[in-house]
């Protein structure tokens, strides 16, 4: 008995130190957020706060599809229910119009709401927890700036326990640790700079970082591609020669593609035209070259030459005539017979690392539901894709796609009509 009480005293001993644990990394971030009059701060310029902003592309998230910008109530799906974005504009009642600049940064930083309520990591604080205090008062400054809108909050419908206080508690303590700016002491300014535009305000490892089974960042495959949850799209890897890495291009060609969404070695669709038309399009040329010059310092797996297994390549005989008789019906006139593509209006098919990556669900996203570069003012008309939705049945998507990635000199396995049908089926979700 004796024995069976001095474990059941070390079972709680350890359960009050996991608990004090939790306490300590969820409520002790020594913000002061204290009622007393602040410090009067400096005055920030506005445009400074928009142009954040706009570097974070904070409008997508925080607008429902025809509401007021920036007044929240759009509804961010997870995997584990559906989390509704707060307002932001000065509204007393409904946004945070009651809000300190010390509020502001709490939530920012640690991921803390006003009231001390833990905040959703649907809410990117993994990231934002970068940024620095000066950003995080000129954003406030500009939020504080905006006509108030009432747009009261819509109550999230986490999976229980998911959403609950408690639960989040532990989830932070596992993953989550407030942090500074990303540095490197060996790097130069611009290259600081740039590290700070994609990891910190551009939170691009949010989409581009795959996750683990509770929704946390894989920080081992940092930027290493990843599924925009419940989107059904696939943020290719920024780290791949295969994907969407870009050590061998040059620094303007990475430029040009953040700025117009086109450039010699290819343009964004999908997740990413939005991120360039409503964000990305709006920056300096200085932080767009140091985002290239970031981008470009990223270790990158070596691409490897695709090799499909030769009895997979079109599957049937019959497969590989109907998927050339389709190109040539459907594709050929935009791009090319042998899939060369147009400059600045159609992309090449032939050696396009997008048509032969080995995830397969961008492609049939676009076959499915058309393809659209950004509008920009370097590209204000772009030449799009239309969708083929009511066109081609699963079995010819499968057969066109399977004769992309097999032609040209493309090696890449062939695409089933399951593959398709997956893609199909998520939509309805």
């Amino acid at each position: 008995m004796k024995r069976a009480g001095i474990v059941v005293g070390a079972f709680c001993a350890l359960l009050l130190a996991a608990a004090a644990q939790v306490w300590n990394v969820n409520y002790r971030d020594t913000v002061d957020v204290s009622p007393s009059p602040p410090v009067p701060a400096a005055p920030v310029p506005m445009e400074r706060g928009a142009y954040l902003a706009r570097a974070g592309n904070c409008m997508a998230c925080h607008t429902r599809r025809g509401g007021t910008p920036y007044a929240g109530g759009r509804g961010i799906e997870t995997p584990f229910g559906t989390v509704y974005s707060s307002n932001l504009t000065p509204d007393p009642a409904t946004g945070i119009g009651l809000w300190t600049a010390a509020d502001f940064w709490r939530a920012l930083h640690h991921g803390r709401s006003r009231d001390g309520r833990l905040l959703s990591p649907a809410f990117p604080y993994t990231s934002t927890t970068h940024i620095t205090r000066g950003d995080a008062d000129a954003l406030y400054a500009w939020f504080m700036s905006l006509p108030p809108a009432v747009e009261p909050r819509r109550p999230d419908t986490l999976h229980w326990p998911l959403g609950t206080q408690p639960a989040l508690a532990v989830w932070r303590t596992l993953y989550f640790r407030a942090g500074a700016p990303p540095e490197d002491a060996t790097q130069s300014a611009e290259w600081q700079r740039g590290a700070y535009l994609v990891r910190a305000l551009g939170h691009c490892g949010e989409c581009h970082t795959a996750r683990n089974t509770l929704g946390a960042l894989r920080h081992s495959v940092d930027l290493g591609g990843g599924w925009v949850p419940r989107q059904n799209w696939y943020a290719p890897s920024l780290r791949s020669e295969a994907e969407a890495g870009v050590a061998g291009w040059e620094p303007a060609q990475i430029v040009r593609l953040l700025k117009t969404g086109q450039s010699p070695r290819g343009q964004v669709t999908g997740p990413m035209a939005d991120v360039v038309q409503h964000s990305t399009q709006h920056l300096s040329e200085a932080d767009l070259a140091a985002m290239a010059l970031y981008l470009k310092s990223l270790p990158q797996t070596p691409a490897t030459v695709p090799r499909a297994d030769p009895a997979a390549r079109a599957d049937s005989p019959a497969k590989a005539r109907r998927g050339a008789r389709l190109y040539e019906d459907h594709c050929a006139k935009c791009h090319g017979e042998r899939g060369e593509g147009v400059p600045g209006a159609y992309p090449a098919l032939a050696g396009n690392r997008a048509v032969t990556m080995p995830q397969t669900t961008n492609l049939v996203q676009v076959v499915l539901h058309g393809g659209f570069a950004p509008a920009t003012a370097g590209n204000p008309r772009p030449f799009g894709m239309p969708p083929y939705l009511l066109v081609l049945d699963d079995a010819g998507i499968a057969a066109v796609l399977t004769h992309l990635r097999t032609s040209w000199g493309n090696a890449a396995a062939a695409v089933s009509e399951l593959d398709v049908n997956r893609v199909r089926a998520a939509q309805g979700r």
